[in-house]
């Protein structure tokens, strides 16, 4: 079975993480989710609230974990989604995040991000030049990383596949979905 890699932790927004876990299942592919350690992750619920000037967060499921980043060989893997939530903030300073991350996009292999998680490759450099969507309060950072900014549900740049969040999930996932049957080729 073709497998994809999801990179998480603690605070990952649930719908972020888990929508794509359950697509790229039912599109035949083993998902296998990677955190720091093997211990069940932590996921957050972001919501918009009126009265906010900011999404609120609370606590969602608690995900399990197949295995540590430590322990990811990527060379089994067909593709990669990196989730957003407040989780890319910080994996994304951890080697083997590095290590895998860069393993994908030297080899032009499917790399799918949800919302804050264009914020892991774009700290290795790896966005320049590339066009992607995020949340929209990392425009600034996305463009200092040196992308272009693309307002829509699921731009597609190579076999780089990105969108804003959790609400765009579903042209998101035919997307990335898409790109990975590409780059697999004929069966």
């Amino acid at each position: 079975m073709k497998k994809v890699l999801v990179l998480v932790g603690d605070a990952a927004e649930e719908l972020d993480a888990m929508y794509p876990i359950f697509r790229m299942r039912e599109a035949g592919y083993q998902a296998d989710v990677a955190a720091l350690t093997r211990r069940d992750v932590q996921l957050v619920i972001h919501d918009f609230d009126p009265d906010s000037d900011a999404y609120t967060e609370k606590n969602g499921r608690r995900l399990p974990v197949d295995l540590a980043f430590s322990e990811v060989d990527p060379t089994g893997y067909a593709g990669l989604v990196i989730p957003g939530g407040r989780a890319p903030e910080y994996i994304r300073l951890d080697a083997d995040v590095r290590r895998i991350t860069e393993y994908f996009f030297a080899r032009n292999l499917p790399v799918g991000t949800v919302c804050h998680g264009p914020q892991v490759p774009a700290a290795y450099g790896l966005l320049k030049g590339r066009r992607t969507a995020a949340f929209g309060p990392l425009a600034a950072d996305m463009e200092n990383a040196g992308a272009t900014v693309v307002d829509e549900p699921d731009v597609v740049d190579g076999n780089m596949v990105s969108c804003r969040g959790w609400p765009d999930l579903p042209e998101w996932s035919r997307a990335f979905v898409s790109v990975l049957e590409r780059s697999a080729g004929p069966a």
